[in-house]
């Protein structure tokens, strides 16, 4: 047989592009602000992560361009041998301060992190217990770790407890689970989870990548927010979301961090983050500390959003953060659903199966900072228009 005959034989996109119903890939030809300009045309952004609307902060882009004019571009090898730049510590002791942890580790991106932390910790002998809707990247680093793996019920403390009873004792363990899920934007019971973990002798690990600079007073994300910072063992953060560039960290006791940074494989093996990324994501938390009316505003769309959407009678599931998804629950509804969007002005995701269990399909938007009151009307308008059409609403 051919190894590319299945690619040959794939026809899945250029089907759904002659339908129409593609719209994946899009090429946007602006920066990534509350509106963005695709194919020529003007459309309000409601499919970002730019939480807070960083990425074309006055600050941040200056100290990118302050760094590749010191540093170049980028390190040109790995961190455990040449690549190791004074600006990648420096944007390790803010994390570490920021976090109020012992330490902090710096990798290229955030799926490598997860990658890193999960494979350099557990083995075959050890155990990763996982909430079902936990993001690709932990789900292919226990593969890479090889370790045993075990899946509870999407936010059920009592069933992640059932599974910890049948788990040895002399079993490392490790409990892992998002913050802030991505497509459905709700939080993880941390309090429960923690408390249960402690029963059992489980270490958690809280992949904060949707939370951080989102959630918590200080926007330290959702250990923050529920008051639980000393009680969660391991932090993990991208910076691709509220701090406004490319790359990932985690945040916990030192000997730790020490450890994974000495066999992470994924850090090891892979060219360190580009100076001009570490100094904009240095500036990013540097923002986010000194200017907190951005996470005020953020927090005034989201709750306008949420409501606004519930009160035209849209199914939002239980989401209580600026990711508001819409859900529609058929696939091809889902399709025609963004399509009409884009048709109306408004630029957001479709998501299907496997991002989300089968009859689960949703719209899935994300509000920021910098969306003004008349963005928000126009998505709402869009929203009731396209959902009336199709039989939605």
């Amino acid at each position: 047989m051919d190894l590319f005959e299945r690619c040959f034989s794939w026809r899945d996109a250029e089907e759904a592009k002659r339908a129409g119903l593609y719209f994946l890939f899009r090429k946007i030809e602006s920066a990534q602000g509350p509106e963005v300009v695709v194919n020529g045309r003007r459309l309000v952004m409601t499919g970002s992560n730019n939480y807070l609307g960083l990425t074309s902060h006055p600050r941040v882009k200056e100290a990118a361009i302050r760094a590749v004019e010191r540093y170049g571009t980028g390190c040109a090898g790995s961190r455990f041998l040449n690549g190791n730049l004074d600006i990648i510590e420096e944007l390790e002791k803010k994390l570490a301060q920021f976090f109020r942890k012992e330490a902090a580790l710096v990798f290229a991106t955030g799926y490598q992190t997860n990658l890193g932390i999960i494979s350099a910790l557990l083995g075959r002998r050890d155990v990763a217990i996982l909430d079902k809707y936990d993001h690709a990247s932990i789900i292919d680093a226990c593969r890479l770790a090889m370790c045993q793996v075990k899946r509870f019920k999407h936010n059920d403390v009592k069933d992640l407890e059932r599974i910890l009873q049948g788990i040895p004792d002399d079993a490392g363990k490790l409990v892992i689970v998002d913050g802030v899920f991505s497509m459905e934007g709700d939080i993880a019971p941390l309090p429960e989870i923690i408390e249960v973990c402690r029963k059992y002798g489980a270490r958690v690990m809280v992949d904060d990548a949707h939370g951080v600079g989102v959630l918590g007073r200080n926007g330290r994300g959702t250990a923050e927010h529920f008051g639980v910072e000393d009680q969660v063992d391991l932090i993990m953060g991208t910076y691709s979301k509220s701090l406004a560039t490319i790359g990932g960290f985690v945040v916990g006791p030192k000997k730790v961090i020490e450890y994974i940074k000495h066999f992470a494989r994924s850090l090891i093996f892979s060219a360190a983050i580009a100076p001009p990324l570490a100094a904009a994501a240095s500036a990013a938390i540097d923002v986010i500390i000194e200017e907190p009316e951005r996470r005020e505003r953020l927090w005034k769309n989201t709750r306008r959003m949420l409501e606004g959407f519930r009160c035209l009678g849209f199914d939002t599931g239980n989401s209580s953060t600026p990711i508001i998804p819409i859900i529609i629950g058929d696939m091809m509804k889902t399709f025609k659903m963004c399509g009409l969007l884009e048709e109306y002005g408004v630029f957001a995701n479709p998501v299907i199966p496997p991002a989300t269990p089968p009859g689960r399909e949703l719209i899935r938007t994300s509000f920021m900072a910098t969306h003004t009151d008349e963005h928000l009307d126009r998505v709402l308008w869009a929203f009731e228009k396209a959902g009336k059409q199709l039989g939605v609403i």
